[in-house]
């Protein structure tokens, strides 16, 4: 019964957004106050977890969202992405161009959270768009195909990095192996993946893209620009090496524990960008805080429909959908690694968050690798791998992928959701492969 309340909810959603044509955010709080109820949870209960979904997602990606647009318009509105464009295309060509930005969104990803290089790459990937005159597509779905799967697969992300410590897995291996797996993934479910949805062609969002052609000297330089948009990468950078080689209590650990921390690391950006795309350029201060302010209310409902798709993730996970799924799941007789994704999977089809699916999964799976030998680092990567399976409309990244690339719901499914399943497919038959190598 559970799960075809979850179904029902879910078909709900599609008609009131596809068919009445109702305002994301408000058909989300309408699914959840539906699907809490008819869950069993008490009304307010129902309520309590509306909120503290919406408060646990937007507690962190508002910060994130809020100072990535911030630092995005900034280095828009300056010339600064005009500029970084300009010289991918120049250096990568206008038939490559989607490769480049492939390559952008995988090392970025290496040490990013998914929405911090999420919202710290879309202005690129609109500028070089229009720049290049491709489909935004082109260049957008190969740069979130490389953030997912390195969200997914490589540590120091929190889910990847969680899970080898919970199954004891060595982090370095796990690394080695996830990126043997990666990059096939990527190109796959990337640049390869594209040409099947050619004829989607969404138009640039509107308050999120300057469409102002700068000339030479107007544009910041390319070194300076390239350095405001990668502060952020280099400050998380430092601050994973210094967890991974320092005691937790050494003064530059915990220094860079707390600039690298993802909302200080873009606020330190934003700053910098202030002067270095703003001040430096000949803007004034008011100039330059109008800017901040138009890119704060260009992602206002962003925000709001993101943290509606937290709200129903909560929903599902205090209803106990999660915990009814586990316990369908005992005692079946498959691979431990296959049983893993599997897990994973339907975990996250149910509750949407790929960290609860993946770390859920994974607290399954630990007396089950003890007692069969099997290698923690692939169970670590099958249980990656499964929990970013589908990218259901209860995941928060369906929602960022469909604002922010001006979607329909019927246009996410067929792109983020079909791209999400095939990472996670490719994932489980690397997996396997390796797993044949190892043992």
């Amino acid at each position: 019964m559970p799960l075809i309340i979850l179904a029902l909810g879910i078909i709900a959603l599609f008609i009131l957004i596809v068919g009445v044509r109702l305002n994301s955010f408000l058909s989300l709080i309408l699914v959840c106050l539906g699907v809490g109820i008819a869950e069993g949870l008490p009304i307010m209960k129902v309520v309590g977890s509306i909120e503290n979904g919406v408060g646990g997602t937007l507690g962190h990606l508002a910060l994130v969202i809020s100072f990535g647009a911030m630092l995005g318009k900034l280095m828009a509105d300056s010339g600064g992405a005009q500029r970084i464009a300009m010289t991918l295309i120049d250096k990568f060509g206008r038939k490559n161009i989607k490769w480049a930005l492939c390559l952008t969104g995988f090392i970025v990803g290496i040490v990013l959270f998914y929405e911090v290089g999420f919202v710290l790459l879309i202005p690129l990937v609109f500028t070089v768009a229009a720049a290049a005159q491709v489909s935004l597509l082109e260049v957008g779905l190969p740069m979130v195909a490389a953030l997912s799967v390195t969200h997914g697969f490589l540590p120091p992300h929190p889910g990847p990095t969680a899970l080898s410590v919970l199954l004891h897995a060595d982090i370095g291996l796990t690394l080695i192996y996830g990126i043997i797996i990666a990059i096939p993934t990527v190109l796959v479910a990337g640049p390869w993946f594209y040409n099947t949805i050619k004829d989607l062609k969404p138009k640039m969002p509107e308050g999120l893209y300057n469409s102002k052609q700068f000339s030479e000297e107007e544009m910041p330089g390319f070194a300076i620009s390239i350095f405001t948009a990668l502060v952020p990468v280099f400050l998380m950078a430092a601050a994973s090496i210094t967890k991974l080689t320092m005691p937790k209590d050494a003064s530059l650990a915990v220094f860079f524990d707390f600039v690298g921390n993802a909302d200080m690391a873009l606020l330190i950006a934003v700053f910098i960008g202030i002067f270095t795309f703003g001040l430096n350029r000949g803007k004034t201060m008011k100039e330059v805080m109008n800017i901040i302010q138009e890119s704060v209310l260009a992602v206002a409902m962003i925000l709001l429909v993101v943290g509606g798709g937290g709200a129903f993730k909560q929903i599902l996970i205090d209803s106990g959908v999660s915990q009814y799924i586990v316990k369908l799941m005992a005692g079946v007789n498959i691979s431990p690694l296959l049983l893993g994704w599997l897990i994973a999977s339907v975990l996250r089809i149910a509750v949407g968050s790929a960290t609860v699916a993946g770390l859920t999964a994974g607290g399954i799976m630990a007396p089950i690798v003890a007692a069969t030998g099997s290698s923690p680092e692939l169970m670590v990567l099958a249980c990656g791998a499964g929990s970013l399976n589908a990218g259901p409309p209860n995941d928060p990244g369906f929602w960022m992928f469909k604002e922010f690339f001006n979607l329909s719901v019927k246009e996410t499914l067929r792109s983020w959701s079909i791209m999400e399943t095939i990472i996670a497919f490719m994932g489980l038959a690397g997996v396997l492969i390796l797993d044949m190598f190892i043992h």
